[in-house]
């Protein structure tokens, strides 16, 4: 099943993310090369593709997992959460319907 990991990072993050950003990267390459990661990104800090300074809010992981505790798991030892980045992580089952 799908999962949807909801994370918000803490106020300037921009630092701790550029830190820990190949480790979290490799994290979800692996799930794509195995064929479980449906998409994944940030949400931007200013209405833009590319904010600069502004920085980001958060992310936002779709990926299976066998099971809510495997997600769990899996999105609690992202090195984003090692580095401090997120202040929360919300894991939820997602249904996907289209495409």
């Amino acid at each position: 099943m799908y999962y949807a990991i909801i994370s918000h990072d803490v106020d300037e993050s921009l630092p701790l993310r550029q830190q820990a950003r190949p480790e979290h990267l490799a994290r979800l390459e692996q799930l794509r090369d195995q064929g479980r990661l449906l998409l994944a990104g940030p949400f931007p800090g200013a209405d833009t593709e590319n904010p600069g300074d502004a920085g980001f809010r958060g992310s936002l992981i779709v990926a299976e997992f066998d099971s809510l505790e495997d997600a769990r798991a899996w999105a609690d030892a992202d090195p984003y959460v090692a580095a401090g980045v997120y202040k929360d992580v919300e894991v939820q089952p997602f249904k996907r319907v289209l495409p």
